[in-house]
């Protein structure tokens, strides 16, 4: 995926940006492209001549665009969020030698089969030390098999439990990362509902 600037040639005022940033944020409270006369709001401006032409350049640029009766909509490039070129570092400073790169969608980022792909909030500090915490959402990809040392879902005397995966005196148990909880010796059926690919955290303000 190509930055805003790279995505159409025909892009060219510097303030789109800020124009596609001001829309995002109205689209996320309320779900909609709004009329131009609240877009004139929207984006600080008094014309709705200028609106429409800020509109035009957003669609070329793949932001938005037109359905059969008129009315604007998001694409999906709408909803990818700008990762930036350089990383950042746990522990000592490092100097920042880029501010902006590509565009991803944060599903493309986490879900490689949405088919096959669910969410579960985590409940309970057994895989803390994992950096799994009570209120996280797991991103699970569903599939029946694992590998030891795999973070799984499992499904143990009808209930489900997210542990790791691990045998012992060839036996699969399911290991916590807490040492306040005990390791589960399944004494029925173990049944793997889905691995862990992904978790999603959001920090409170």
């Amino acid at each position: 995926m190509s930055d805003f600037n790279s995505a159409s040639e025909a892009s060219t005022n510097p303030k789109d940006q800020e124009y596609l940033s001001r829309l995002q944020d109205y689209y996320a409270e309320w779900k909609s492209i709004p009329s131009y006369a609240k877009l004139c709001e929207v984006f600080g401006i008094t014309s709705k001549s200028w609106v429409k032409a800020i509109l035009d350049r957003l669609c070329l640029a793949g932001f938005i665009e037109r359905t059969p009766d008129a009315m604007w909509v998001p694409t999906r490039q709408f909803f990818a969020r700008p990762l930036a070129e350089a990383t950042v570092q746990a522990g000592m400073p490092q100097t920042v030698s880029a501010t902006s790169g590509d565009y991803f969608l944060i599903d493309e980022m986490l879900i490689d089969t949405p088919s096959k792909t669910t969410l579960i909030t985590v409940k309970g500090e057994s895989m803390i030390d994992a950096g799994i915490h009570d209120g996280d959402v797991a991103v699970i990809e569903k599939r029946h098999t694992a590998n030891i040392g795999d973070i799984v879902v499992a499904i143990v005397d009808d209930e489900f439990t997210l542990k790791t995966l691990d045998k012992e005196k060839g036996q699969f148990i399911l290991r916590p990362a807490n040492p306040a909880f005990a390791v589960i010796h399944p004494h029925g059926k173990l049944e793997i509902f889905g691995v862990l690919v992904g978790l999603i955290r959001k920090y409170r303000r």
